[in-house]
């Protein structure tokens, strides 16, 4: 039990302790919650922990290496906190995680036990199961350069550099049509080519679904005028005259990186990287070997 005060340290050791559990949960949208096992709110650290959530959690068991811990938090799901409704629609995925283990006499007393974020999320019977993960989780991505012809940066980040808040490559705007919170049409989207949102975002800025946000999976100009299609459906419903903004797709490549952006000097992928064509390619004594697909 390293980091422990010593007052914290002492009260375990007398043999007669006063000891909860704390959770707070910080969503990626800003929503901070807290709960606590309980019965009478703790604050500290600018939090109140309500109780009466239902939530507890089985025994914190964290090793070394980098495999997920074993900790998963239980309870209840309930308009007041854990809602169905924002499980369903992703708000509380990847959402940080804390729990301390506080004497509720005397709040400054606490251990830190764990921290990490929610990974998988079961609902059944009212009642909801979630995983912890904890810090070293982020350990197994893999990291490094990968040597493509496309793009690898994500277009607006800090290595693509380009600013998605110049004129002409964002819009926001109100829902005219949607179908299945996947497809969405209006009759026009003057100042914007077709196929321009094509691999783009589309973010819901206001309604039921406020926060949430989709890949556009194609931008087409039908006999009706303007449809979006997305990759997967928002999960919340989005109603005719909710606020969208959306921002322009790239393709991850040279050409559009150039004309379409102006951003060439950041383009982060190896466009002159030889094909398959050219490594499989055998001597030839007569014709013209470029490296090119034979034809």
């Amino acid at each position: 039990m390293s980091g422990l005060s010593e007052a914290f340290r002492a009260h375990v050791q007398s043999g007669i302790t006063t000891l909860c559990r704390c959770w707070a949960l910080a969503r990626r949208d800003g929503a901070v919650l807290g709960f606590t096992d309980h019965d009478c709110v703790l604050r500290f650290d600018g939090l109140a922990f309500q109780p009466g959530s239902g939530l507890t959690a089985r025994a914190v068991s964290q090793a070394t290496g980098l495999s997920v811990d074993n900790t998963e938090a239980l309870g209840v799901l309930s308009d007041a906190a854990v809602r169905e409704a924002d499980i369903e629609a992703g708000r509380f995925d990847g959402a940080e995680v804390r729990c301390w283990l506080v004497n509720w006499q005397d709040v400054s007393m606490r251990w830190l036990q764990f921290r990490g974020s929610i990974g998988e999320i079961r609902r059944a019977g009212g009642a909801f199961q979630a995983e912890l993960r904890g810090l070293t989780e982020a350990l197994n991505r893999p990291l490094g350069r990968i040597y493509q012809k496309p793009c690898t940066a994500v277009l607006g980040d800090a290595v693509c550099g380009f600013d998605l808040g110049t004129p002409g490559y964002a819009a926001e705007l109100a829902v005219a049509e949607v179908e299945r919170n996947e497809v969405f049409r209006w009759d026009a989207l003057p100042g914007f080519e077709p196929d321009w949102f094509t691999g783009g975002r589309l973010t819901v800025l206001s309604g039921a679904a406020e926060g949430l946000w989709a890949a556009v999976k194609a931008d087409q100009s039908t006999a009706g005028g303007r449809k979006i299609a997305l990759w997967e459906p928002i999960r919340a419903a989005v109603q005719p005259g909710d606020t969208l903004r959306l921002e322009a797709g790239c393709d991850k490549r040279l050409e559009s990186c150039r004309l379409k952006f102006n951003n060439l000097l950041n383009f982060q992928g190896f466009p002159d990287i030889p094909g398959e064509d050219w490594v499989m390619a055998v001597p030839r004594q007569s014709g013209v070997n470029t490296g090119g697909s034979r034809r």
